[in-house]
């Protein structure tokens, strides 16, 4: 099918333009950054952010022309073309880069008619590379990602919440109910790379609350691809595009479970 052909092709341009990206950020991990405040909820900017940004942009538009792109920091460019659509996150986890914690990460993610069908992120500190393409599996560095259902009473679970949603009543509730019946609630200040640990089967479970920013979309692709599924706190599945997404992510067998923890 035309659109798979296409997939490869990007497959193609995004880990080349993940790995250069991710590499130009751990480059200057140690320098002195510019650092700026961004938006009206304690988030920030530096200048790496944009750099990477301006690169992968570029790269997207010379080898996908009429593709529509949306990136964290310039907001949409590229053509018009209806059917496909990128989404950019150069720096997941700049308020981590800025401080100097090495938990940040690329996210790209290419749709195709309003559903991920390519998702990438870029671990450079590790150099760990993760992709997912749709019905293909997700893997890192070449090697397949399954996630196997753990036997838990106390789940290690990541918590994704919205700049916008700090001091959310409901927001407090249900950390507050997380944190009483977990082992572990991570708040990674990096969603990519908390996705990739849930595919990867190191914790148990993602807690998305009213979330739906442009790192989110490749890591919840990897997450499925590798075996997990991705509902709303209702049990429906949860798929396609969202701006404020409350979803949880886990092993089909651990959903039980997991559903209950969000039940404040």
């Amino acid at each position: 099918m035309e659109w798979q052909r296409v997939v490869q092709e990007a497959r193609a341009a995004a880990e080349e333009l993940a790995v250069a990206a991710g590499k130009l950020a751990k480059e200057a991990f140690l320098q002195d950054k510019e650092i700026e405040a961004k938006g009206e909820y304690g988030d920030i900017v530096t200048e790496i952010d944009r750099q990477a940004e301006e690169w992968i942009v570029s790269g997207i538009k010379k080898r996908f022309p009429s593709h529509r792109i949306l990136g964290e920091e310039f907001g949409w460019q590229g053509g018009n073309d209806p059917d496909w659509c990128w989404m950019i996150d150069p720096l997941d986890g700049t308020n981590n880069y800025a401080i100097g914690l090495p938990v940040y990460a690329v996210c790209i993610t290419c749709f195709y008619r309003n559903e991920p069908v390519l998702g990438v992120i870029y671990d450079s500190h590790l150099e760990r590379l993760y992709v997912a393409v749709k019905g293909e599996g997700a893997t890192v560095n070449g090697k397949p990602l399954t996630i196997a259902p753990q036997s838990i009473k106390r789940p290690t679970v990541a918590w994704v919440q919205g700049h916008h949603v700090q001091g959310d009543d409901r927001s407090l509730a249900l950390r507050h109910a997380l944190e009483q019946r977990c082992k572990r609630v991570l708040r990674l200040w990096a969603p990519g790379i908390a996705w990739s640990l849930l595919a990867q089967g190191q914790i148990d479970a993602m807690v998305v609350y009213r979330s739906g920013g442009v790192d989110m979309y490749a890591g919840m692709l990897l997450a499925r691809e590798a075996g997990a599924v991705t509902v709303d706190y209702g049990g429906k599945a949860f798929d396609g595009i969202d701006p404020d997404a409350s979803l949880i992510a886990c092993h089909p067998e651990q959903l039980t479970e997991i559903i209950k923890l969000v039940r404040t």
